[in-house]
């Protein structure tokens, strides 16, 4: 017997996270690489990253992608960039309306000058 089918209209398959709940929350419009993106109302940016995408941040010292890892802003390791330069903690930092993120090094399409 084969199973149903799933909807899957809610998946993006380059995604590192895969939102199972709270699916009915406000969007929140923001821009990740040069792209237009949406996370939801109360997402953080790192949420809001890798609902979209593999990776956080292209690590500047080993060139390795990262995608945080305490999850809690004891690492260091979810550092991003915002395209005015700034840096944030995406882990604790909420995302807001059109915030433009970078997650790639400077030179490449999207990417922040670091």
């Amino acid at each position: 017997m084969n199973a149903p089918a799933k909807s899957d209209a809610h998946v993006t398959p380059a995604a590192q996270l895969q939102r199972l709940k709270e699916r009915n929350r406000p969007t929140v419009p923001f821009v990740l690489d040069g792209q237009p993106a949406e996370a939801l109302a109360g997402d953080t940016v790192l949420t809001a990253v890798l609902t979209q995408i593999r990776q956080l941040r292209i690590n500047e010292f080993s060139q390795q992608p990262r995608a945080g890892f305490c999850l809690m802003g004891a690492c260091q390791d979810c550092w991003v960039r915002l395209a005015d330069g700034q840096s944030l903690r995406a882990c604790q930092t909420m995302i807001e309306p059109g915030m433009h993120i970078c997650t790639q090094l400077a030179g490449t399409e999207g990417a922040a000058q670091w």
